[in-house]
């Protein structure tokens, strides 16, 4: 087994005035300074103590046997469709059972994760040297934060589906590569089917999502989140949307998850039998503001290390995201305008502000 002290980020040493910032608060920032750093603090702090709730849980076993050719009543395919096109309104959020995914694909996976990120720091940073994923797959913390609140206490590696398939074709026998593999192709196919369904639910049969959300366009991220020793402090993962058009979250059993419902943080409890769905900026925009791209964060643990895997479905930096529905809620823009728009402001901000950049002068008014 690796050692932590040289597989972990090197987080205290590189944000190191952060942390002497919140060690002396009293004394090194103003009055005004030190209400907005109380303002954030309660903002990491707050809901982190509430009480779990479950998602909607929605069994896919009628709308999968469909795509397989051995279709369920009809009445039970639309109804399922119905249970997620609801929860894309309501919640944002919803999980899924009877997706597909065998329990021994899930646990490899998991157990493949843990020993990659228990590899020395010095060799995750040199990613496409050691493990052929491309340069830059692997991040971790917030560059660009400036306070203690910005700053995610996590490292992740970000793999384009096709360095994944690429590389299991290539490379049969690694263990990691042939198990991302099987993992991607499965959600990938997942992913589209829950899009095409949701476009359905708004009155549209079309063949958008297939022809552009392609392997070089979505993303598979490893995520960790080692204990951190001021938990109360810091988050796991800053608050934020995502910028996809859908989100497909495998998480283990410790919990960290937390998302908007009611305008306050609740907690997600873990489902080990289940995936985690959540609508991203683009669903809300194309479904002109029906689906919700719901604001959600990761709390950190001081005592235990969380692990979790999302793919994301994305498309081409060309396509262009038009409203889906007239009167249109936002102006339409290419997914390569957008994402200059989160970087720019993440970069002046510190922060994401998202789909209010691209209101419709009507609906500003």
């Amino acid at each position: 087994m690796e050692d932590s002290s040289i597989s972990d980020p090197p987080f205290h040493e590189t944000y190191k005035k952060l942390f002497e910032k919140i060690n002396h608060n009293s004394i090194s920032i103003s009055n005004e300074e030190q209400g907005e750093e109380e303002e954030e603090k309660e903002k990491v702090g707050a809901g982190a103590d509430d009480e779990e709730c479950e998602l909607p849980v929605i069994d896919l076993k009628a709308v999968l046997e469909e795509e397989s050719g051995d279709p369920s009543p009809t009445a039970a395919r639309e109804e399922c469709k119905s249970q997620i096109a609801r929860a894309s309104q309501e919640w944002g959020f919803f999980q899924v059972v009877n997706h597909g995914i065998s329990s021994e694909i899930l646990k490899r996976l998991r157990s493949e994760q843990e020993k990659l990120f228990k590899k020395p720091f010095e060799k995750k940073t040199k990613e496409d040297k050691f493990f052929n994923f491309s340069s830059g797959s692997y991040r971790w913390g917030s560059p660009t934060a400036t306070c203690i609140t910005q700053l995610s206490w996590s490292e992740a590696f970000h793999i384009p589906l096709t360095d994944i398939l690429h590389h299991s074709n290539n490379n049969a026998s690694n263990s990691l590569s042939s198990t991302m593999a099987q993992f991607a192709t499965t959600v990938s196919s997942l992913a589209e089917t829950l899009a095409d369904i949701l476009a359905e639910k708004m009155g549209h049969k079309s063949t958008f999502f297939k022809e552009n959300c392609l392997p070089n366009t979505c993303y598979l991220r490893l995520n960790r989140y080692p204990p951190c020793p001021i938990a109360s402090e810091i988050h796991g993962l800053m608050p934020h949307t995502d910028s996809d058009f859908l989100t497909i979250l495998y998480q283990d059993e410790v919990g960290g998850l937390q998302l908007v419902k009611d305008m306050k943080w609740i907690a997600v409890k873990p489902n080990p039998d289940a995936l985690i769905i959540n609508i991203g900026d683009l669903f809300q925009a194309w479904s002109n503001g029906v689906y919700k791209s719901v604001k959600h964060r990761v709390v950190t643990n001081p005592k235990v290390e969380r692990f979790s895997t999302a793919y994301f479905l994305c498309p081409s930096n060309d396509t262009v995201i038009e409203s889906c529905r007239e009167p249109s809620v936002y102006r339409k823009f290419s997914f390569q305008e957008y994402r200059n728009q989160v970087r720019d402001d993440v970069q002046k901000l510190g922060s994401k502000i998202g789909l209010p950049r691209f209101l419709t002068y009507e609906a500003t008014a």
